[in-house]
């Protein structure tokens, strides 16, 4: 890669191709995803979102946003602190997410229900607490939908004791297509800038969300969406859909 390709423009139009080629290859899988979210919904369940580090942007489409599912729960290792009593210095660990057992008191504290689906988010596939989740929910009987890179998760070991990855857990995985160590545009001498995973993630998420609302439609169900907040009745409005699934999702100041 040439040094002049490192530009705001070089970024633009790899991401874009990338960005095409996620849309037209990852048609069926959203299929199937979308499939997963609305049996959950029909069925009156709850999905849950989990990801760390920069996946949390995916968790964040996921789950509480304006145009949005209502019936979306964030899951987050600072739930430690926020519901599980533990000492706010346990997050100065940055290593955290390695630690065995997070992973199932997170799952404990958000007491999903049988029906509920888990989107679990990770462009590696490989760290301990992602996997933890995605075994812990599997042994519990939920569907995953993974959202991850096959070509990364592919060209790193394993990181949980089981030897698992997200892959091998999941029900359905939307590939994001990013490249292993995510950033696009090689820096002479090594390493790389412009991350990819984020873009594409948020794509595969709004697509089988759109798929999703979709598939109610045409069964005649109205899905249960959120309006910004920020328009006159949104925030009342949000708060009515909600109701229905009191002490099941949180939503916190963020």
């Amino acid at each position: 890669m040439s040094v002049e390709s490192v530009s705001a423009q070089g970024f633009a139009e790899q991401s874009l191709d990338v960005l095409r080629h996620v849309t037209e290859s990852a048609r069926e899988d959203v299929r199937r995803a979308a499939e997963l979210i609305a049996d959950c919904i029909r069925a009156d369940g709850v999905i849950h979102a989990f990801g760390t580090g920069h996946s949390q942007a995916m968790v964040l489409e996921v789950a509480g946003r304006a145009g949005g599912l209502v019936p979306t729960n964030r899951l987050q290792i600072s739930d430690l602190v926020l519901y599980g009593g533990d000492d706010p210095s346990v997050l100065d660990d940055p290593l955290l997410e390695r630690e065995p057992g997070v992973a199932v008191r997170l799952y404990d504290l958000a007491a999903p229900h049988a029906r509920d689906l888990f989107v679990i988010i990770s462009n590696s596939g490989v760290n301990n607490v992602i996997v933890e989740m995605a075994l812990h929910a599997r042994q519990q009987g939920h569907k995953i939908l993974a959202i991850t890179s096959l070509t990364h998760t592919a060209a790193v070991p394993a990181g949980h004791a089981s030897g698992k990855k997200l892959v091998d857990l999941a029900d359905v995985v939307l590939d994001n297509a990013a490249p292993v160590g995510d950033a696009l545009l090689s820096l002479p001498g090594g390493g790389a800038v412009g991350a990819l995973s984020s873009l594409t993630g948020v794509m595969l998420v709004q697509m089988a969300v759109a798929e999703a609302s979709g598939l109610l439609l045409a069964s005649g169900q109205r899905p249960p969406v959120y309006v910004s907040a920020n328009v006159p009745g949104g925030f009342e409005g949000n708060l009515e859909l909600e109701k229905r699934y009191a002490g099941r999702v949180r939503r916190t100041a963020s």
